[in-house]
């Protein structure tokens, strides 16, 4: 959502997005696909943080030792019409 609002903030000051100022918003949703312009994202794997807290939760109250981890999950760049390469 701040990233939309980085879009409409420059608008109001006459810039273009992305022909002026790239923008990069995080945590993907459905619609960002159809803002005006589409947002590029960052995309997190959110299923699978889901399905790893919820089984570390669930070890634990089942009583099982829980060794206690560091997980690592890799995020995915989605790039869409509010990113442009830098001019020279």
């Amino acid at each position: 959502m701040m990233a939309l609002g980085v879009v409409r903030a420059a608008r109001e000051r006459g810039l273009e997005v992305p022909d002026h100022l790239s923008v990069v918003g995080f945590d993907d949703s459905q619609l960002i696909a159809f803002t005006d312009p589409p947002l590029t994202t960052v995309r997190q794997p959110v299923r699978a943080m889901a399905t790893a807290a919820v089984g570390a939760l669930l070890e634990e109250l089942g009583g099982s030792p829980v060794q206690r981890t560091e997980y690592v999950f890799q995020p995915e760049l989605v790039v869409r019409g509010s990113t442009a390469q830098k001019r020279a």
